[in-house]
């Protein structure tokens, strides 16, 4: 059963990923086309401040699901009904202290970016889209955490892939028929209202939700602690964007988010596979199951390292010719960033690679174990970018966000390693270097390729699906040397589950 949850999760979260980068590529080139590269580096930067209220929750997320995971296993319908009614009066005094942030970023940002947009055309901005994240805290977040501990968010996930087809189309619409930035994005947020909602009804409907009960405070005791590790995530998502705001303009803001648009595509197909299966690991654990444990994650670890080479030493070879295409006919910016584009995502390759310990060391609970970690690598990405930017501007912030990713996932797989699954850290340092031959031998391959001139959407994707078979190929054949047990084991399992 678990494994067919994970299964569901892992697939409507995969379905998820590809609409949310289909549709991400669509709206910021519409936006670039239309109001030029200031306004969509406007509108990025105010998402960005916007989501610095996200440190209210003090990754009280991560912690709640840890606490749900042995009520969910008992079918304890108080303890749930204690821990949901505790997390729900949370986010909603979150919900009321937005507003007044949402009101503080409207009347101070328009002066960050100085004369590029008149104070109201700014002010206004920022409220529309503060809309939809009020509406998420005050209605929605509560029940998606639940059904993530219950292993079903495919439901969740459902419901976003709705709003977000919804929300593209709309905004497509009002972009040809001549509408303004404001009622551009005001129609995006109306429609997001409306998964919370959905979310809300759906909940209540199946697992029973009263609010007649005690609301359980001990089931969050832990969001201090979980705050270390939800600050170093917030800060791995918002400081490049805050620091190039504070430091340069809304031009290099909207260069920097092509560029990460791309890599954060990659980087939610691989955080799919955490979200899909944390709430099983947390089970096993819940359930003491230490063979079963050790036995899927060691699966879970071959998957997560195998995709992640593959996918990012594509993107590596593909993402400048991407671009090119991309912004063909864009002049208001240079998009063309060598540099600053390898180190991007060396970083989130980084990134990618910690998510299996990072998973399951949530699952396990272990928030204040790991906590300092997490502060030390929000310090290292703060103080490099500020140190890095003003010399080599995107470039500075690029590097300080790869630094603060080595350290934190070098010291993730140590914990993990000693703590939770007592193995020996040799076999992280093994996989990462089994890896990094793989990720070499394709770039040398990919040197041997025919040329070609890449000057459209049809011959890019023609590259691409070269460079991805020699990316799959060179990856599980090296991969397979090394770990044909486990290449053996993930087969099987496969062919179990068709």
């Amino acid at each position: 059963m678990r494994t067919r949850k994970a299964l569901y999760n892992t697939a409507a979260s995969l379905a998820l990923q590809a609409i949310t980068i289909i549709c991400g590529f669509i709206v910021p080139r519409l936006i670039i086309g239309s109001f030029g590269s200031s306004v969509n580096g406007l509108v990025y930067s105010i998402k960005q401040f916007l989501g610095y209220i996200t440190l209210l929750e003090f990754g009280v997320g991560g912690v709640v699901r840890a606490a749900l995971y042995k009520p969910l296993a008992d079918h304890d319908l108080n303890s749930i009904n204690g821990i949901v009614k505790a997390t729900e009066n949370l986010f909603r005094v979150i919900a009321l202290v937005f507003v007044g942030y949402s009101l503080l970023v409207a009347g101070l940002f328009p002066f960050l970016v100085g004369n590029e947009f008149e104070w109201l055309f700014t002010f206004i901005l920022v409220l529309i889209i503060g809309a939809g994240t009020f509406v998420q805290y005050y209605f929605g977040i509560t029940y998606q955490v639940l059904l993530q501990a219950d292993q079903k968010r495919y439901i969740a996930s459902l419901t976003q892939i709705l709003a977000t087809v919804c929300s593209t189309i709309l905004v497509v619409i009002l972009v040809k028929q001549g509408a303004g930035i404001h009622m551009v994005m005001l129609g995006s947020a109306v429609v997001f209202i409306t998964r919370p909602i959905l979310l809300s009804i759906y909940v209540r409907s199946k697992y029973k939700i009263t609010s007649r009960c005690t609301a359980d405070q001990r089931a969050i005791k832990q969001r201090w602690d979980g705050l270390g590790h939800h600050l170093a995530y917030f800060l791995h998502r918002h400081t490049d964007v805050v620091v190039l705001t504070l430091f340069t303009n809304t031009r290099e803001v909207s260069v920097y988010s092509i560029y990460y648009m791309v890599v954060s595509g990659i980087e939610k197909i691989m955080t799919t596979f955490s979200s899909g299966l944390e709430a099983g690991f947390g089970n096993m654990i819940a359930k003491k199951e230490t063979v079963a444990l050790n036995a899927n994650f060691r699966l879970y670890e071959f998957i997560s390292f195998t995709v992640t080479t593959i996918f990012f030493t594509s993107a590596a070879l593909l993402v400048l010719p991407f671009v090119s295409v991309y912004t063909g006919g864009i002049t208001d910016a240079n998009y063309h960033r060598p540099a600053f584009a390898y180190i991007l995502i060396m970083a989130e390759a980084v990134y990618c690679i910690r998510l299996p310990y990072h998973s399951v060391t949530l699952a396990a609970g272990h928030f204040k174990q790991t906590r300092n970690g997490a502060f030390a690598e929000a310090a290292i990405n703060i103080i490099l970018s500020i140190a890095l930017v003003i010399q080599y501007g995107l470039m500075g912030v690029a590097i300080a966000t790869l630094c603060a990713m080595l350290f934190r996932t070098i010291q993730y797989a140590i914990y993990l390693s000693n703590n939770v699954l007592h193995r020996s850290i040799r076999l992280f340092i093994k996989r990462c270097a089994v890896n990094i031959l793989a990720a070499a031998a394709i770039v040398l391959l990919a040197q041997l390729l025919p040329a070609m001139h890449i000057d459209s959407y049809l011959r890019w994707c023609l590259y691409a699906c070269e460079i991805m078979f020699v990316a799959t190929t060179v990856t599980l054949g090296i991969n397979g040397i090394f770990y044909a047990r486990d290449l053996k084991n993930i087969a099987a399992v496969a062919r179990r589950l068709l």
